[in-house]
């Protein structure tokens, strides 16, 4: 879809994991025509391309210590600079931090629209979802027994790979990690509200729905 405006677009996506974040930021790219952003895309990326970057990320992941906000940054800055992004991004995964979030509003085009979407869903909503979650091992595709369980069962309807439940779907590693969400993003969802920024979006209902609901918005907003 093209815009209204010449404007750039920066869509910042937020909510707990497996409230289907990467679902609708793959979908909202080819919308948009803009590049989806992961934190963990980039962390691979150059850790694979063994740039010195990459070297220093790894670094401190292999020591189970949190890449600091400075290089997070650097990496970030790295990506937004390349051509596909001068219409605009969508970022997932980042900002994670009022360090992060301040440095990328300071170094921001001052005329980009920016649109915080936040896709909020019950915590038990989220250890159900990740009871029923399984995985091709081959390309990587998401289903869910409950919600969009494949054609034949345990093979992808992709590609045909088996499909696998992941360990960290377990409910007590699922728990944990929202207890992380919450600590680190509540600052951030206060942030942004306080900015204006801020859009709240049920999370609980079916994909298609969540996905309308975010187009109508953001063409509103263009």
């Amino acid at each position: 879809m093209l815009k209204k405006s010449q404007a750039p677009i920066a869509i910042i996506l937020l909510g707990p994991p497996g409230s289907g974040k990467g679902t609708q930021a793959k979908r909202l790219s080819q919308d948009y025509y803009i590049p989806h952003i992961s934190t963990g895309d980039l962390f691979r990326e150059h850790m694979i391309a063994q740039t010195p970057l990459g070297q220093k990320i790894k670094e401190f992941m292999q020591s189970g210590l949190l890449v600091p906000d400075d290089l997070v940054m650097e990496m970030l800055f790295d990506r937004l600079a390349r051509p596909d992004c001068l219409n605009g991004y969508l970022l997932d995964g980042t900002p994670r931090t009022l360090v992060q979030a301040d440095e990328l509003a300071h170094r921001q085009d001052p005329h980009t629209v920016v649109l915080v979407l936040c896709l909020e869903v019950p915590d038990e909503e989220i250890i159900k979802r990740a009871r029923g979650r399984l995985v091709c091992r081959q390309c990587g595709v998401i289903y869910n027994r409950d919600i969009s369980p494949t054609i034949h069962e345990n093979k992808c309807d992709n590609c045909g790979g088996g499909v696998y439940r992941r360990p960290d779907d377990e409910p007590e590693v699922v728990r944990k990690r929202l207890e992380v969400y919450h600590e680190q993003t509540k600052p951030l969802i206060q942030y942004y509200d306080h900015k204006g920024l801020l859009t709240i979006f049920d999370g609980k209902q079916p994909p298609d729905v969540v996905h309308a609901e975010l187009r109508r918005y953001i063409d509103s907003r263009l």
